[in-house]
């Protein structure tokens, strides 16, 4: 079993977040992809604070996959600078590590 990641991103819309989930699963790059949403994000943008309605997607995938992720996720984004945060999971349940391996890439 390799090393797991959640990987985070932000969407304008819930079908390009939905959109995006599907692409990612299809291809085999994420074993799941959580949307939640509508969320409210309030930051500085070009000198502005900004305060935009948006959709979370949660990506569960493995290290080996990161740059295929970001790649995937940054090639159809619809932001500048789109939020690509990924976090390791230290612990998990053993059947829900095994399962992710299984169905990924």
């Amino acid at each position: 079993m390799g090393q797991y990641l959640v990987v985070s991103t932000t969407m304008d819309s819930e079908e390009g977040a939905r959109e995006l989930g599907q692409r990612l699963v299809q291809s085999s790059l994420a074993a799941c992809v959580q949307v939640v949403g509508p969320i409210f994000s309030t930051y500085r943008w070009k000198g502005q604070v900004e305060t935009t309605q948006e959709w979370l997607c949660l990506i569960k995938t493995r290290q080996d996959l990161y740059d295929k992720v970001e790649a995937a996720i940054g090639e159809k984004h619809p932001y500048e600078v789109p939020e690509i945060l990924a976090m390791t999971i230290n612990q998990g349940s053993k059947d829900y590590l095994s399962w992710l391996d299984g169905v990924l890439g």
